[in-house]
C-alpha cells in the first residue's frame, strides 16, 4: 500500500467536507486575557479568545500563577515519574484532599487529565465489577464512550437526559448485574443540564452506581464551585463525581472522587493510572491555589454569568439564532461545514475574534455551530463588536435569522 497517498486522500476529503481542522497559532499574555496574540505568515496580532474552556480566567489568576513558580522553583519541572515510581508528590496528596473537600467525598484521585480520568476509571469499573452493565447517555462525551468500549463491559444506550428511557434500560439488565449509570452535568457543545435528581431516583430503584462527569461544571457552579450537583445540594447521592483541572480552575489534570475504597479500587487496577508519570507538582499547587479561591470567592461566577445574559441579549437582539440553555455554553448554529469554517475565519482575519468552528464529529452533521464561552474578563465592548461582526456576517452568507 502506499501508505502517503492514502493519508493524503482521507485528509483532502475531510477538507473537501469542510471538516478539517486548523489549529490558530496563540500566544497568551499573563493578565491580558482574553486578548492573545495571533501569529500567523510572520506577523503578529492581537484577537480576542471567545472559545476558551479558560472558563473564568483562572490560568491568569496571580494566586495560581504564583504557587505553579514557586513549587517549580522548589520542587522541580516534573513528578520524577508514575505515582507508584517515585512521583507521587506531597502536593499531589494535598490537592486530592482539596478535591475530596470540594465534591464533599472520602478520596479522590488524580489523573493527567480529564479525558484519562474518565477512560481509566470507566474501563476499571467496567472490567472488574462482576457482569457490568454500563448505561450511558446517548449525548456522553468521547472520554466515556472510550472507557465503556475499552472495558469490554455490556453497554446500553439511553437517550439524552431521558429518565423514563433510563428507567426502562435499567429494568432491562440481568439479574444480579453490577449497573452503572454514566452521564454529565452540563453537555458541552448544547450547553443543556443533566436531571441529576431524577436520574439519581431511578438509578437508586435498580441498586445502580451513578458515574457524574462534571467537567464542564467545577468552579463554575455551587457556593464553593464543586459543579451543578453542589448547587442542587445532590453530591452525597452521586456514586463517583469525575471532574477536570484544567477548565474553570485553569490548569490541568482530571480527578475523580467517591468512597475512599473505590477510589483505592481505581488507583490499585486502573492502567490509565498506573503506567501514566503523574502530573507536575507545579501543576498540582496552582490547581490547588485555583480550587481554594474559587471555594471562597463568587466574584468570577457573578462576573461570567452577567456577560453570558448580555451576550445571550445581544444575540437576540440581531437575530442571531444560538441555543436557549441554563448553562454558561453558548452554541451559535450555522448548520453547514463550509460556511461555519468561513465564518470563522473571516472572524479572524478581518475583526480579530477567535472561535474555532464545531463541526462532525464533535457534534452530528447539520448542526454545525460556533461554539462562545463568555468569560469575566470579556469587556461590555467585546460582546458588542462580537455581536456587529456576527450580524454582518450572517447578512453577507445569507443565513436565516431567528424571529423574535
Amino acid at each position: 500500500m502506499d501508505f502517503e497517498k492514502e493519508f493524503t486522500a482521507q485528509l483532502d476529503a475531510l477538507r473537501d467536507e469542510g471538516n478539517y481542522r486548523i489549529f490558530a497559532n496563540l500566544e497568551r499574555r499573563t493578565g491580558e486575557f482574553p486578548l492573545a496574540t495571533n501569529r500567523q505568515k510572520g506577523a503578529a496580532r492581537d484577537v480576542t479568545i471567545w472559545c476558551s474552556n479558560d472558563y473564568l480566567g483562572m490560568g491568569h489568576n496571580k494566586d495560581v500563577i504564583e504557587a505553579m513558580q514557586q513549587t517549580a522553583a522548589s520542587c522541580g519541572a516534573g513528578a520524577g515519574g508514575t505515582r507508584n515510581i517515585s512521583g507521587t508528590a506531597h502536593h499531589h496528596l494535598l490537592l486530592e484532599q482539596e478535591l475530596a473537600d470540594l465534591h464533599n467525598k472520602e478520596a479522590a484521585l488524580l489523573f493527567t487529565s480529564g479525558y484519562v480520568s474518565n477512560w481509566a476509571s470507566l474501563s476499571t469499573l467496567g472490567a472488574r465489577l462482576p457482569n457490568a452493565v454500563i448505561l450511558s447517555d446517548s449525548l456522553n462525551h468521547a472520554s466515556i464512550i472510550e472507557g465503556i468500549r475499552h472495558s469490554k463491559a455490556q453497554k446500553k444506550i439511553w437517550k439524552h437526559n431521558d429518565v423514563e428511557d433510563l428507567d426502562r434500560v435499567l429494568s432491562e439488565c440481568p439479574d444480579g448485574s453490577s449497573k452503572i449509570v454514566a452521564f454529565e452535568s452540563v453537555y458541552s457543545m448544547d450547553g443543556d443540564i443533566a436531571p441529576i435528581k431524577e436520574i439519581c431516583d431511578v438509578a437508586d430503584k435498580h441498586g445502580a452506581m451513578t458515574y457524574l462527569d462534571e467537567v464542564h461544571a467545577v468552579g463554575m457552579y455551587g457556593p464553593h464551585g464543586g459543579g451543578v450537583a453542589e448547587r442542587e445540594g445532590l453530591m452525597d447521592r452521586v456514586t463517583l463525581i469525575e471532574g477536570t483541572l484544567g477548565k474553570a480552575f485553569g490548569v490541568v489534570g482530571g480527578y475523580v472522587t467517591g468512597s475512599a475504597a473505590m477510589c483505592d479500587f481505581i488507583r490499585s487496577f486502573a492502567s490509565g493510572f498506573i503506567f501514566t508519570t503523574a502530573l507536575p507538582p507545579a501543576v498540582a499547587a496552582a490547581a490547588t491555589s485555583s480550587i481554594q479561591h474559587l471555594k471562597q470567592s463568587e466574584i468570577e461566577r457573578a462576573k461570567q454569568r452577567r456577560q453570558v445574559a448580555k451576550l445571550r441579549a445581544a444575540l437576540d437582539r440581531e437575530g442571531i439564532p444560538h441555543i436557549d440553555n441554563p448553562s454558561h455554553i453558548i452554541p451559535v448554529m450555522i448548520k453547514d461545514p463550509v460556511k461555519c469554517r468561513e465564518i470563522s475565519d473571516i472572524l479572524m482575519d478581518d475583526y480579530g475574534i477567535y472561535v474555532q468552528p464545531i463541526n462532525f464529529p464533535t457534534v452530528p452533521k447539520g448542526t454545525e455551530r460556533l461554539r462562545f464561552t463568555p468569560g469575566p474578563m470579556h469587556t461590555d465592548a467585546d460582546i458588542e463588536h462580537l455581536v456587529s461582526a456576527l450580524s454582518a456576517l450572517w447578512s453577507q452568507c445569507a443565513l436565516s435569522r431567528a424571529v423574535a
